[in-house]
């Protein structure tokens, strides 16, 4: 079986890494707004996520933004407990690399956030993200709450027809409820601050709906 076969199919029960019981160390502050990483975060704000392929630029996609209290990456949406970085690239963690977003909804809708990510990335895919191959890098929509579910799959409809005219295919992101989310390592965090010149394989398909 090839390798790009086995990284592009999610894990079969039984094959999944066992991980481990400790939590990954995380950084005090965000690097770029200096907030608090770890909650509890101030009241009146709300949590987001998305995969949407290499988190280092989704997550510099988000923090630009104003309303965004923090942002942070990690690993979301598989069954190995605390998984490492090694270990979902691996393509047995089933986990998808992801950016969660605090932001102050006065400041800031989930439409907004929304917007951010069907234009940041192409989302016809499936297990890919241009030159990144793998399951962790599946588009994904995790939603908080009924408000955000409803929204989501009101922008994907949209978003869908606005590709199907730019002859794009059909949408592959996967729209679920909020699993648990594992802080990635330290060195992640923030890392397009930390490297200028870092590599991002983001790639947006330049249309806009919204």
């Amino acid at each position: 079986m090839s390798d790009f076969f086995t990284k592009t199919q999610m894990p079969k029960s039984g094959e999944y890494l066992t991980g481990r019981p400790d939590a990954m160390s995380v950084p005090a502050k965000h690097f770029v707004l200096g907030s608090k990483m770890s909650p509890p975060y101030p009241d009146g704000l709300e949590l987001a996520m998305f995969g949407m392929g290499c988190f280092w630029g989704a997550e510099r996609a988000f923090w630009k933004l104003n309303g965004v209290y923090v942002t942070a990456v990690g690993y979301a949406s598989g069954l190995t407990p605390d998984p490492l970085y090694e270990e979902v690239c691996s393509g047995l963690t089933g986990h998808n690399e992801v950016v969660r977003i605090v932001y102050d909804p006065q400041q800031l809708s989930y439409q907004a956030l929304l917007s951010v990510f069907w234009q940041s990335h192409d989302p016809t895919q499936g297990m890919r993200q241009g030159n990144d191959v793998g399951t962790q890098y599946r588009s994904g929509i995790y939603f908080y709450s009924e408000q955000q579910k409803n929204l989501a799959r009101q922008s994907l409809s949209q978003y869908q027809t606005a590709l199907m005219m730019a002859g794009f295919g059909q949408i592959t992101t996967e729209l679920l409820p909020a699993p648990e989310f594992y802080f990635a390592e330290d060195y992640h965090q923030q890392y397009l601050a930390k490297n200028p010149q870092g590599y991002c394989g983001l790639g947006g398909t330049g249309v806009e709906c919204f």
